[in-house]
């Protein structure tokens, strides 16, 4: 940690690696990243800007993408266990590196020979380490972002990013929860969010109308009215009632309006409040089999300025599974997806894996581009509030998908 607090925030990680291959006597290690299409790693290198070699390039700075191709790194991501082998005579250990259950990429580390179990858990726990260097050092620099940005972004797409939450997965002693957004080749508006109080968890999936820059700048009106009214304290139905006024009265596009579904989680009883403001209704999957939830319906947030809005109440189970996704997921070419077959296929899967499983059925169905933004977010109810996390290196290995999806 040191290292790391006394290098650049460019050299933090590379800063924490070499102490550890000095440690060890490693022949190699390095991080990988996880892109941000959740199927790849990079690989990212400073080296002169004449040097020979492959990858993307920023000056000195070298991407090198490795799609996941269902070995030995794909499976210590999607399983969140370290995977340890031989190879041209050398020991290759590939260890996790993961927050709450948020994947962020793998330390590799080449070994000359077969690490015992003490090496094993000083790897594991540096693995871990790592994510918080990352986590914190990622506030001061673009190194990261422009790393895991496997292909580019438009201006749509860059402030839509800027809506999204810092981690797409938490896990928490009483749920895990996981989103994620496909977007499409023109942004659609799509976002979701999450905040985790003492005893509430507050979740959001939104779908503004249209398409490109307009489309996110509504979006983030909408998005900023809901953080903005929640963090003052706002209960659901208020915090609704405000973003609908602020849409409004202020969209930057005439009858500018975004579809919603808003929740809040009791975490101490499991009672869910829900909000459903003219979107796709949200489904819960309860012993394997999923059901639409039936909620009252409200106008999409901006349509009339003096709209009023209901919310209703539903009380989880222990295993109970919450599904909310987009148009995007339901409509033009990606109808064609059975989501109910698909989630009753998955529901050993982490919400991590299952979200991605998803949005590669979407991409299947209605790609290679999408013509609507597909997003999805899964919230699995443990209901287990006052009990601490059971954990190994920022993961608790007994959510861990059995069946993974490759």
């Amino acid at each position: 940690m040191d290292a790391a607090e006394n290098a650049p925030p460019v050299d933090a990680v590379e800063a924490v690696t070499r102490e550890l291959a000095a440690d060890l006597g490693a022949v190699k290690v390095s991080f990988m990243i996880a892109d941000l299409s959740g199927r790849a790693l990079v690989r990212l290198a400073h080296v002169r800007a004449d040097a020979a070699g492959e990858g993307r390039r920023s000056g000195d700075e070298v991407a090198t993408v490795m799609p996941f191709d269902g070995g030995p790194a794909e499976r210590a991501l999607r399983s969140q266990a370290v995977q340890v082998f031989a190879q041209d005579g050398d020991w290759t250990v590939l260890a996790p590196v993961t927050d709450r259950g948020e994947v962020i990429g793998l330390l590799e580390m080449t070994l000359p020979d077969e690490p015992v179990p003490r090496v094993l858990r000083e790897i594991t726990r540096t693995a871990h380490a790592l994510a918080f260097v990352v986590i914190a050092n990622r506030r001061y620099t673009d190194l990261f972002e422009w790393g895991q940005r496997t292909t580019s972004f438009t201006l749509s797409a860059e402030i839509q990013r800027r809506l999204l939450p810092g981690s797409f997965t938490c896990e928490a002693s009483a749920f895990t929860l996981s989103g994620w957004l496909e977007p499409a080749a023109s942004i659609g508006g799509d976002t979701f969010d999450y905040s985790l109080g003492r005893d509430v968890l507050h979740f959001s999936v939104t779908d503004a109308m249209g398409h490109g820059v307009a489309s996110a700048l509504t979006a983030t009106l909408g998005v900023g009215s809901l953080r903005n009214s929640r963090r003052s304290g706002a209960g659901l139905v208020e915090q609704a009632e405000l973003a609908n006024t602020a849409l409004a009265e202020n969209a930057v596009v005439v009858g500018g309006y975004v579809t919603a579904i808003l929740g809040s989680l009791d975490l101490r009883t499991g009672v869910c409040s829900l909000v459903n403001a003219g979107h796709v209704p949200p489904l819960l999957v309860r012993e394997g089999n999923p059901q639409e939830l039936l909620l009252p319906g409200n106008f999409p947030l901006g349509m009339f300025a003096e709209g009023r809005y209901r919310a209703s109440e539903i009380t989880l189970r222990a295993g109970d599974r919450l599904v909310v996704v987009t148009d995007g997921t339901r409509e033009r070419k990606a109808a064609n997806l059975d989501l109910s077959a698909r989630l009753r296929q998955m529901t050993d899967l982490h919400p991590r894996e299952a979200v991605r499983s998803l949005a590669d059925a979407v991409l299947e169905i209605a790609g290679p581009v999408l013509d609507d933004d597909a997003t999805l977010l899964i919230l699995d109810w443990h209901a287990r509030h006052s009990e601490d996390r059971n954990t190994s290196s920022g993961a608790d290995q007994a959510r861990t998908s059995p069946a993974l999806p490759w």
